[in-house]
């Protein structure tokens, strides 16, 4: 395995890191409450980051979601480049990517997703879906939902249609989350009737059962190997923040850095950190090299939930008393680390998941 960046990607990560420093800084995110900070959005778009993700694939967006993790940029930028740009290229038909993916690519369209596949979703003979989703992040923005129903098809439905109603409401994090319902609204299928993956890709998820070689597993294991990246990036700007405060914030007439404690605290979260962005690392690689990939994208995700809520704990808990105030920057951090903990699964449901997919890889 070798992680070592194309020089592409290497380019579009230092062109993420200078317009998410530059422009997600504490008071524009204040601002912007839990809405979209629509400027920033423009920006990213106009600097071609989000066409860029086709050329540099998903090791690349995982780059790229790290960025934006580190300052908690409130764009829809994982959103629709997961379910918009990468499902519609890797899965759609010929007619949907040359229809779709040019209004993805400038910004002027926003895509985002509802999975995992929920029992509530139905559609009927005529493409039509009917349920009700109680949120789904970044809803607000969006122009096109991927949708997961129960049988784990993927319908690709367009908020302005009728029978699609969107209704705000508010989660952990700031991601411009609605309510989604859906009476007979009409949908389109990704990939076409059958829905599976095009022939050059049918064979590169490598999963079994639920996220097998159809379109939803295969959405479904980059997604959260997309998501896992993001949650990297958060982690490494809690852990950066709370470093910053043990090292200059004395007591007791020497800085907080000097405790035992504090380091060993401070030590177990890089690892932590590290262990998030390997594995999702990992997963991304052996997905644009065509290798099989569902084990590692659900082990990401597993280390994503766990160690990712760990670290944003510890750098609230580093801070102390500053910590606790909802409006310093480490709590920021501290939501968006809730949120994807249990974003496409937690813990204990991947993890069992990722054991019944080893019991049917050995069986």
């Amino acid at each position: 395995m070798d992680f070592t960046p194309t020089e592409e990607q290497t380019a579009a990560q230092g062109l993420a890191a200078q317009i998410f420093g530059d422009l997600a800084t504490h008071e524009r995110l204040a601002a912007a409450g839990t809405g979209t900070d629509t400027a920033l959005w423009k920006e990213l778009c106009a600097a071609g980051l989000t066409a860029a993700v086709e050329e540099i694939g998903l090791l690349g967006l995982v780059l790229l979601l790290e960025e934006q993790g580190r300052t908690t940029a409130q764009v829809p930028f994982a959103a629709t480049c997961a379910y918009g740009l990468l499902a519609v290229a890797e899965h759609g038909t010929d007619e949907q990517r040359e229809r779709l993916l040019p209004p993805l690519r400038d910004g002027t369209a926003v895509a985002t997703g509802v999975f995992p596949a929920r029992d509530g979703l139905r559609a009927d003979g005529e493409g039509r879906l009917s349920g009700i989703v109680p949120y789904v992040p970044w809803l607000r923005d969006a122009t096109v939902v991927l949708v997961a129903d129960a049988d784990r098809a993927l319908w690709i439905v367009r908020t302005a249609d009728p029978g699609v109603v969107v209704t705000p409401v508010e989660t952990t994090a700031p991601w411009s989350a609605a309510r989604l319902v859906l009476d007979r609204a009409p949908g389109e299928q990704l990939g076409g009737p059958e829905g599976r993956p095009r022939a050059s890709t049918a064979t590169n998820t490598g999963t079994k059962g639920d996220t097998g070689t159809t379109v939803y597993g295969a959405v479904l294991a980059a997604s959260r190997t997309a998501f896992a990246g993001l949650q990297a990036g958060v982690c490494a700007g809690s852990l950066a923040r709370a470093v910053a405060h043990a090292t200059t914030r004395e007591q007791f007439g020497r800085p907080l850095s000097t405790n035992q404690g504090v380091l060993l605290r401070a030590a177990d979260a890089h690892m932590d950190t590290e262990a998030i962005r390997v594995t999702a690392y990992e997963a991304a690689w052996r997905h644009d090299k065509g290798l099989p990939y569902a084990a590692q994208a659900l082990t990401a995700a597993w280390w994503a939930s766990e160690a990712g809520k760990r670290v944003v704990h510890a750098g609230q808990h580093l801070h102390g008393g500053t910590g606790a105030d909802l409006d310093h920057p480490v709590h920021r951090h501290f939501l968006w680390g809730r949120q994807l903990d249990a974003y496409l699964g937690c813990g204990s449901e991947v993890l069992e998941e990722l054991g019944q997919l080893l019991v049917k890889e050995g069986s």
